[in-house]
């Protein structure tokens, strides 16, 4: 194994990170984003009021984009199982 293909894979690794926790990080990012203004704009500063919609939108992304999850991480499973039987 060169220095090259454990890049490659770590390369690849990430990048299924990012793909698989993007969407929910980024909605949970954009509802945070939103219920702050919000509550600069009213000065309503109560600190469930930030939690509960953040994990609602959470939940319900995951649970929207699990069947493409699930495919990207058994895509990748498989692509790490071949490169170690090429080995």
């Amino acid at each position: 194994m060169t220095a090259e293909s454990v890049i490659e894979i770590a390369q690849y690794a990430m990048r299924t990170v990012i793909f698989v926790a993007g969407p929910m990080l980024l909605a949970g990012m954009v509802v945070g984003l939103v219920i702050s203004i919000f509550q600069a704009a009213t000065q309503i500063n109560e600190m469930t009021m930030t939690f509960v919609p953040k994990i609602l939108t959470v939940f319900a992304v995951l649970v929207i984009t699990l069947p493409w999850s699930i495919s990207q991480l058994t895509c990748f499973a498989s692509s790490m199982f071949n490169r170690i039987a090429n080995m």
